[in-house]
């Protein structure tokens, strides 16, 4: 079935980004679609696999969840507690490993009278990409490089990845009710006899995916729209071959290099109270976070030099940072002991964990001076490495 109207277009609309149309299409249109009057109970119990787990992990908290009604969130390949008095939410993809019923055994649940009244709706959310920030996404497949770009030569593998890819990316307009002209890098032989291959063929090939997916929603969708509102372009790492071995010096790159980060994820080290065992700190790095919106894209000498600003016009302000402002230790930030952490904002964490992070790993890392040296002489042709 095709999914249902959403408020999430880009047309006579404000903008909105990728994980605020995201997340209101997880809690409004398929959540909170779900209350009625005749239900069960007040709360209910939502289901998923692994890769919708990520897509709302992504875009949505648990609270935003347990706001729409949602009591208990279950994964579906785990043993679960029967709950018989409450309705549930399966917001999963369809497959056979989510669900492995044989043709017979679903012949004869149709059949049976009971069933469907128990069922309150079936419909497909075309939502299956990861809006990783607020103008990003990724279609997550991890073992794209080697299906594309293996040595093995049949091409079963990369078809299907291509083809998960194509799906993918088209959820992505689905959701912001846009209909893209694809564009892509076409395969050009030097050879006119030389046999184009498969990874040649690459763009051609995802470009296609995408489109056919896209016909289907220009035919399916209610207001999707049917004629062409902004542009796809789709093309191959060759046609930029300088960008891969120039190093990225913004904060947000310098952060995923210097840092032992998990996804957006910085687990941070705290001396622990005297002397004792160091504690350790969690702070997430994204939007919600006004320091890392601020920062993320500057350069990392001009963004030390803000986060130093910052952290003493926090200190200033803040009383218990002043009486244990001093020299304890050399990277101001964890100067602030850890009992006063539960009153500093957001702000205030960002700027004192990854501050002394990116303090004690850029002071012991020599090798990036090199880097950088490097990194600006090879577009010029003048590196040693040329």
């Amino acid at each position: 079935m095709s999914k249902s109207d959403s408020d999430s277009s880009s047309h006579g609309t404000e903008y909105k980004n990728f994980r605020q149309i995201t997340r209101e299409r997880l809690l409004y249109e398929m959540l909170r679609s779900t209350k009625t009057g005749d239900s069960k109970s007040t709360w209910k119990v939502l289901i998923m696999d692994k890769v919708t787990i990520k897509i709302l992990s992504y875009s949505c908290k648990m609270a935003d969840v347990t706001e729409e009604g949602v009591s208990l969130v279950e994964d579906i390949y785990r043993r679960r507690q029967p709950l018989p008095t409450m309705d549930a939410i399966y917001f999963i993809q369809p497959t056979k490993e989510n669900s492995p019923v044989p043709r017979e055994l679903v012949n004869h649940i149709k059949k049976d009278g009971s069933v469907l009244p128990r069922i309150g709706a079936l419909r497909e959310m075309n939502l299956e990409y990861f809006a990783i920030d607020s103008q990003g996404f990724i279609t997550d497949n991890v073992m794209a490089l080697e299906d594309l770009f293996g040595d093995e030569e049949s091409t079963r593998k990369g078809d299907a990845c291509l083809n998960m890819m194509a799906t993918r990316i088209a959820t992505a307009f689905a959701s912001l009710r846009e209909f893209p002209l694809v564009r892509y890098h076409a395969a050009k032989s030097l050879d006119p006899t030389t046999m184009t291959t498969f990874r040649d063929l690459i763009p051609t090939k995802l470009a296609a995916g995408v489109w056919n997916c896209l016909m289907k929603y220009k035919a399916d969708l209610p207001n999707f729209p049917q004629t062409e509102t902004c542009e796809l372009l789709i093309v191959d790492r060759s046609v930029d071959q300088i960008a891969p071995v120039i190093h990225e010096w913004t904060y947000d790159a310098m952060c995923h290099d210097l840092l032992n980060m998990d996804g957006n994820k910085y687990v941070h080290e705290i001396p622990g109270k005297a002397g004792g065992v160091p504690e350790k700190k969690e702070v997430l790095l994204e939007d919600h976070d006004p320091i890392w919106l601020e920062l993320r894209h500057a350069h990392i000498a001009d963004a030390s030099e803000r986060l130093h600003e910052k952290m003493i016009s926090f200190v200033s302000r803040n009383k218990a940072a002043q009486i244990h402002h001093g020299s304890r230790t050399p990277c101001l930030p964890s100067a602030i002991p850890e009992r006063f952490a539960g009153g500093l904002s957001c702000q205030g964490m960002t700027i004192r964990l990854t501050g002394c992070g990116l303090c004690q790993y850029g002071n012991t890392n020599p090798v990036w001076g090199t880097i950088a040296s490097e990194g600006s002489d090879i577009p010029r042709g003048s590196s040693n490495l040329c």
